[in-house]
């Protein structure tokens, strides 16, 4: 099902308008509205407007749940231009356009899939005094998880001497630069 909100008369130039809604045309309503919420653009909070307006229509019009609606379609058209003018120099006097839009938006209703449900298997938890790591054991692959556990270990104690060959290295470099002559 499409559900179609539009705003006329907005006084914003269409090529800005557009800059903004390219952002948000295919999105989620969830996900377009956080876009629209935090983007820096003066176009952005009529458009967020429009969107919370479309979802609204959807959801009491329609019966549709706002998290299955997608904004299929996003259109800005130019609307009427209003004409001024502005004194310029020996008398003369420059033309200013001030731009109007139509903005269109079309929200489509899709299915959210469906997650499968996982069923979690219980699990003990053991902690060696050795190590002084979390292990965890399920029954059946309690030497696998031994072993990973053991890998972690290893890691970390490689880790270690890495930091300290680390510091050494600083020491030598620290040392290096302040035995430089000055230029």
């Amino acid at each position: 099902m499409k559900v179609k909100a539009e705003l006329n008369y907005l006084r914003i130039a269409p090529r800005k308008v557009r800059l903004v809604s390219g952002l948000i045309r295919g999105l989620t309503v969830k996900d377009a509205e956080a876009e629209l919420r935090f983007l820096p653009k003066r176009s952005s909070l009529p458009l967020l407007k429009l969107l919370k307006s479309a979802t609204a229509n959807a959801e009491h019009n329609f019966n549709l749940e706002k998290r299955g609606l997608v904004i299929s379609e996003i259109r800005v058209d130019q609307g009427p231009v209003l004409k001024r003018f502005r004194a310029r120099a020996f008398g003369r006097a420059a033309q200013i356009l001030k731009r109007t839009s139509h903005v269109t938006l079309v929200l489509e209703s899709r299915e959210a899939p469906v997650k499968k449900k996982v069923a979690k298997a219980t699990k003990e938890v053991k902690v060696s005094k050795d190590i002084k790591d979390t292990e965890v054991f399920d029954g059946a692959g309690e030497q696998a998880e031994a072993g990973r556990v053991e890998k972690q270990h290893s890691i970390r104690e490689a880790m270690k001497k890495e930091r300290g060959g680390f510091q050494q290295k600083t020491k030598g470099f620290v040392k290096r630069v302040f035995q430089r002559k000055a230029i």
